[in-house]
C-alpha cells in the first residue's frame, strides 16, 4: 500500500483508485489525466504489459463517463527497445482511444528522446486526423522554438511545460530566468498561431495569468494542467472559469516518482517532513 506520505502525489497502486479519484475531482470541476507510473523499459514484455493496461483503463474511462484522458510515456512503452516497438504500441492504444473517444497525451521525457516523439506523434496524429492525440513540449530545449512551428498544423493538441529534465547547457537554457522569458514567448506564439488547442502545463501563477489573458485576446482553446497534490486549492478555484486537468499517476512504480516530487519544490518537501514529524 501507498503511504499516507506518498498518497498527496500518487492515487493509489490500481486503475480503480486512479478512477476513483478523477470521480472526486470531477465533482469539484477538474478532469484527470490518468497516467500508468513506469518508464526506462529494456523488456518488451514489460512495454508489452503496460501498454494492455493502458487499453484497459481507455475502456473502463469511456464506460465509466468519467471527465478523464490518458497520458504515456515513449520510455514505457518500448522506445529504449527499439523505435518500431515504441511506434507500434502507441499506435494501438490511440487506435483503442480514438474507438472510445478518450484523448491520449504523449509525455516527453529526455532531450534525446525528442525526435523520435515528436515523429511518432506526427504519425498517429496525421492518420487519425481529427485530432485526439496531444504532446509535450519542453521550454527550457533551445529547439522548441522550431519543433512548436512545425507542429502548427498537425491535428493535435501541444502541452507547453518549462521542463522537468536537467539537459546540458548546449541544448538547453538553463537559468530560470531565461526559461520564463522562453515559456512566455512560446505561450504568445501557440495562442496566435494554434486551432486544435493548448495545454498550459504549469503551477507559476504568472504564467498562468499570461495564458489567460492571451485566451482573451486571441480567442483560443485551452486548458490549465497541474499535477496531483501540488496547488490543489488553486486548480478547484481555476475550475470555476477554466477547463482545469489534473495529472493522475497511479500504479506500483511509485517511489521514484514521490521522491522527484518531493525533491522539485521546497512546499513539498515542507509536506513531506510535516507528515514525518506528526506520525
Amino acid at each position: 500500500m501507498i503511504p499516507p506520505i506518498a498518497n498527496r502525489f500518487v492515487a493509489g497502486e490500481s486503475p480503480a483508485e486512479a478512477l476513483a479519484h478523477v470521480r472526486r475531482l470531477n465533482d469539484r470541476g477538474v478532469d484527470g489525466i490518468v497516467n500508468l507510473l513506469g518508464e526506462h523499459y529494456d523488456d518488451r514484455g514489460a512495454a508489452a504489459a503496460d501498454a494492455a493496461e493502458y487499453r484497459r483503463l481507455v475502456a473502463d474511462i469511456a464506460g465509466s463517463r468519467l471527465g478523464a484522458c490518458i497520458s504515456v510515456k515513449p520510455s514505457q512503452l518500448g522506445l529504449e527497445i527499439d523505435e518500431s516497438v515504441f511506434r507500434r504500441e502507441l499506435a494501438e492504444i490511440v487506435a483503442a482511444a480514438a474507438e472510445r473517444d478518450v484523448f491520449v497525451w504523449i509525455d516527453m521525457e529526455d532531450h534525446a528522446t525528442t525526435d523520435a516523439t515528436l515523429d511518432a506523434f506526427e504519425a498517429v496524429a496525421r492518420e487519425r486526423g481529427g485530432g485526439g492525440v496531444g504532446v509535450c513540449l519542453q521550454a527550457n530545449l533551445r529547439r522548441t522554438r522550431a519543433d512548436l512551428r512545425r507542429l502548427a498544423d498537425v491535428p493535435g493538441k501541444v502541452r507547453l511545460v518549462k521542463g522537468a529534465y536537467d539537459p546540458p547547457s548546449d541544448v538547453a537554457y538553463t537559468d530560470s530566468t531565461r526559461v520564463d522569458q522562453e515559456y512566455r514567448t512560446l505561450l504568445e506564439a501557440a495562442f496566435e498561431r494554434y486551432d486544435g488547442g493548448i495545454a498550459v502545463g504549469s503551477h507559476d501563477p504568472a504564467m498562468i495569468e499570461h495564458a489567460t489573458a492571451l485566451h482573451e485576446r486571441h480567442g483560443t482553446d485551452f486548458e490549465i494542467q497541474m499535477l496531483m497534490g501540488v496547488r490543489e486549492d488553486a486548480q478547484y478555484e481555476l475550475a470555476e472559469e477554466y477547463d482545469v486537468y489534473q495529472y493522475v499517476p497511479y500504479g506500483d512504480r511509485w517511489l521514484s516518482y514521490f521522491y522527484r516530487r518531493i525533491a522539485e519544490r521546497r512546499e513539498n518537501l515542507r509536506f513531506a517532513l510535516r507528515a514525518v514529524l506528526s506520525s
